[in-house]
């Protein structure tokens, strides 16, 4: 699960958790609210009542029903009384004969609670007791609580459609600012993307705090990767040429006349020792083509060509070469050093073996597609099949082209890209393609 949907779902079931909680509280203050104020107004008619109690000359106690509401006189208004003297009970009028379940409290006392009324309506009960002229007085008052309850229930539902706008409202700013907190990683993310295809060299440094360890890190293993590749390519130059001088000492020690009497010993020493000596120019055409520049930020294909051609030039300028440039003024986001290893060596080859004309193409067909072709002898069919033998240095196994084609075969297959050997149709001679996805 990604970080955004890990810390979007943790969020939005907090929040979630928090308004139910929220609502249910809300709901119960409404209900708490409603009922208390419904007491009050019963405890004063309860009061009234209690007031209207009067004492009779046959020492009985009587009360008054003409000071309280004329509601309780209606037939099932839904306000209710019933008055206990003693064991004898005086229900309001608006009872008519439905005996009402009440609570009986001590003297000074009160208690309020639910109960059923007539056809099962919900009833609020206050009863209230007290000692009159001597005798035990309970007052029950009721008020039927349909009527909240449809008012509750519509408090509860517009309640209820506002928290759900505040909640689904606070969700998607939510989202909007996880997103916004998350860029820096995703600025990141295309940053890296930038320098795996060459398009920068490391890291910016705008990130959060949480992120710059990882990001410091990241940066200075990219620039221990671009140095060790620098000092492994300086040391292959270096080597081969430290190399040179021994390998042509070695050389002149095979014309020497003692192995005369040994032609088969003279011609395995010959062999190897030109075997060696391919090997340490290649690596010096390696180490010019590549030049002392540092690590690019991208290749520029019309520029980086030209300057190719002009080194080539002058490596074999025993030849009357010309060669045709044809490549778009742009910047690509690939490593600089490879596609310079990949155009030196087809263009050494094709140096190698052109009578005079060199066509080098780098055009942009859905990613990079290289075409190298010239005017030699060619490559015979049967020998396409060597040449495509992933791996496999043809330089070292088949004689005429392939020098380097073996390094560039190995680069094409790091980039997931594929390679293919021909003959030009415009020049007659050997044609390589190289194609290469814009994107690893």
């Amino acid at each position: 699960m990604s970080l955004r949907k890990r810390l979007g779902r943790g969020l939005i079931a907090v929040l979630g958790a928090i308004f139910i909680l929220h609502w249910i509280a809300a709901d119960w203050i409404i209900r708490s609210a409603a009922e208390k104020q419904m007491a009050n107004r019963l405890a004063d008619d309860g009061y009234s009542l209690l007031e209207s109690l009067a004492y009779s000359d046959a020492d009985q106690v009587a009360f008054n029903s003409f000071h309280i509401s004329s509601v309780y006189n209606r037939r099932l208004s839904g306000h209710y009384y019933l008055v206990k003297v003693d064991a004898q009970a005086y229900p309001s009028p608006s009872l008519l004969d439905f005996p009402l379940a009440v609570e009986a409290v001590g003297p000074e006392q009160s208690m309020l609670y639910h109960a059923a009324g007539p056809e099962q309506t919900p009833l609020l009960v206050l009863t209230l007791g007290a000692v009159r002229f001597g005798h035990r007085i309970n007052i029950s008052v009721a008020e039927d609580l349909s009527a909240v309850d449809h008012d509750i229930t519509a408090i509860r539902v517009a309640y209820l459609s506002l928290t759900l706008l505040i909640l689904f409202s606070a969700i998607g700013l939510l989202r909007w600012d996880i997103q916004r907190a998350l860029r820096p990683l995703a600025m990141v993310r295309a940053e890296l993307e930038q320098v795996a295809g060459g398009g920068r060299q490391h890291i910016g440094s705008e990130v959060p705090a949480e992120v710059q360890p990882l990001v410091e890190e990241i940066n200075h293993l990219l620039e221990l990767v671009v140095r060790r590749l620098q000092q492994s390519r300086t040391a292959m130059g270096n080597l081969a040429h430290a190399l040179k001088s021994p390998m042509a000492l070695l050389l002149r020690t095979g014309e020497d006349p003692h192995f005369d009497s040994r032609p088969d010993l003279r011609s395995r020493l010959d062999e190897q020792s030109q075997a060696i000596r391919h090997c340490i120019e290649r690596e010096l055409k390696r180490a010019r083509i590549a030049g002392d520049q540092q690590a690019a930020p991208g290749f520029n294909p019309h520029g980086e060509i030209i300057a190719l051609k002009k080194t080539l030039r002058a490596i074999y300028a025993d030849k009357p070469l010309d060669i045709q440039v044809t490549a778009p003024k742009q910047l690509l986001h690939f490593d600089r050093e490879d596609l310079m290893e990949v155009l030196g060596n087809l263009l050494d080859n094709a140096c190698k073996w052109a009578k005079q004309r060199i066509d080098v193409e780098l055009a942009l067909e859905g990613g990079v597609v290289i075409r190298v072709a010239d005017d030699g002898p060619g490559c015979q069919s049967e020998d396409l099949a060597y040449l495509t033998q992933r791996g496999r240095r043809l330089d070292e196994s088949v004689q005429g082209h392939g020098l380097g084609l073996g390094i560039v075969s190995d680069i094409v297959n790091t980039y997931h890209g594929a390679i293919y050997f021909g003959r030009s149709k415009v020049l007659g001679g050997f044609l390589v393609t190289v194609s290469l996805p814009l994107h690893r």
